[in-house]
């Protein structure tokens, strides 16, 4: 029995520095193969369990190991339409990985490296898979409200039943957080779209630059003849910490920083005409995936220092593993238990420096992680000229502001039931719209659930 997983290759260090290709390489099919190997294939199968849209994980691993990876890939895609992208982003450590019988012992299944890499022998190799759906009906036809994760999943699974589903997309790019949030290193943007054309085959339309709400509204759409609407307009407000300075030149939330590169392709300037100012030390305030994703951003763009300031530990970071030790291969610098208190600019309104104070660590909070404790006295002021604000996002706001039956929550959330209803006839939602920023795959698995709610309702 191998006891760990067979590590997988990546760019060296100082080459990825300089650019944004993708830093993972995947396995090899040799090196699936070895990993499928260690798989027990247990009959009660804890993976599944830990797997939000119910992937059936030995029975993909078991074709891996026999060499059969068509069948690997059509498995898969029984549960989950976008496999390259869950194997790179999803986090299996705390999901299915962490239900693995192996990992009791040794290190898990490394299972989103081997999904992974089923999907890119399956696209590199151009298999054509049987997608295994229902002909499409004409008399009954679902809206999706963005083609994020837990649209793109929901659309997908609607499609198979034989449902005639148009996307509705706001900008001129599907994807959602996939096109517009994650970076091209982590996840290539090719990936993106080869996955969403899948889903395309399945009959799905998508429609781009469309804003519900502006361009639409949800009763213009119901009298387009839609029997259900869903709604997965993700997490799109970005948070503030209400500190002076926050409106300072050079002052970012991460959805702008990360959408003026990974949209716009800032970082190609001036093959495409969208520079981002930046200076030559950049601070990223919070310690999630983000943060992470902002912090290595920066780094590529040639700046001179790329820190993260993190309000407790790292034990309690809330980012993957991976990604961490990623940022810290790179060189990105990590300032523990400080908190920002002002942003500090100089005569021509650009930051020049952050006022921070020191904490210690208290109780558990709501989250189960010690809280931060300001220590009185212990202020200073970091040298920083570029702030990149990463402590998390709310929920869309137009939709919910613009229909007003949804019942809302306290950050602006749609609030559903364990199907995604919104108590409204002929309306769900799911995602981050309904949960704040949370998972690609927890999204995924809420477009399925209301998917599968829909289908009971119509057919």
């Amino acid at each position: 029995m191998i006891q760990e997983k067979v590590p997988i290759k990546k760019q060296e260090i100082k080459e990825r520095i300089k650019n944004f290709n993708e830093v993972s390489f995947g396995y090899t099919e040799e090196e699936a193969v070895k990993e499928a190997n260690r798989c027990l294939g247990c009959k009660n199968s804890p993976c599944i369990k830990g797997c939000p849209v119910e992937i059936n994980i030995p029975k993909f691993i078991k074709e891996i190991k026999e060499k059969n990876f068509d069948k690997a890939l059509k498995i898969i895609l029984e549960k989950n339409s976008l496999p390259a992208i869950c194997g790179r982003v999803c986090p299996q450590e705390t999901q299915c990985e962490a239900l693995c019988t192996l990992g009791k012992k040794y290190e898990p299944i490394a299972i989103g490296r081997l999904e992974r890499f089923v999907a890119d022998f399956a696209r590199k190799k151009n298999l054509k898979i049987d997608a295994n759906y229902k002909p499409q009906t004409t008399e009954y036809k679902v809206a999706v409200i963005g083609s994020g994760p837990a649209g793109l999943s929901c659309a997908s699974e609607l499609a198979r039943n034989g449902i005639k589903v148009t996307i509705f997309e706001s900008l001129h790019l599907p994807g959602g957080v996939l096109t517009y949030g994650i970076p091209e290193f982590r996840l290539p943007k090719e990936i993106v779209f080869y996955e969403i054309n899948y889903i395309k085959t399945l009959g799905v339309e998508i429609i781009t630059d469309i804003v519900v709400g502006k361009t639409l509204s949800i009763e213009d759409i119901f009298n387009a003849g839609y029997k259900a609407i869903f709604i997965g307009t993700g997490a799109g407000l970005p948070s503030f910490m209400k500190i002076p300075g926050e409106n300072l030149l050079r002052v970012y939330s991460a959805n702008e920083f990360l959408t003026r590169i990974n949209l716009m392709k800032s970082f190609l300037f001036p093959s495409y005409d969208t520079p981002i100012n930046i200076g030559e030390k950049v601070a990223v305030i919070g310690g999630g995936n983000v943060a992470m994703d902002s912090a290595r951003c920066a780094l590529r763009l040639g700046v001179k220092k790329s820190a993260i300031l993190y309000r407790r530990t790292e034990k309690e970071m809330p980012a993957r593993k991976e990604e961490y030790e990623n940022a810290i291969e790179e060189g990105i610098e990590f300032n523990f238990l400080v908190q920002p208190v002002e942003i500090i600019g100089d005569e021509n309104g650009y930051v020049k420096g952050i006022k921070v104070i020191k904490n210690t660590l208290g109780e558990p909070d709501a989250t189960g992680r010690r809280s931060p404790v300001p220590i009185p006295g212990s202020e200073t002021i970091l040298d920083f000229d570029t702030v990149i604000i990463a402590i998390g996002q709310n929920p869309n706001p137009l939709i919910p502001k613009t229909f007003s039956k949804f019942k809302i929550g306290k950050h602006g959330n749609i609030i559903v039931d364990e199907n995604g209803f919104t108590g409204i006839e002929g309306i769900y939602a799911g995602g981050d719209i309904t949960t704040g920023a949370a998972t690609v795959i927890s999204a995924m698995g809420a477009g399925k659930k209301s998917a599968k709610a829909i289908l009971s309702k119509i057919i």
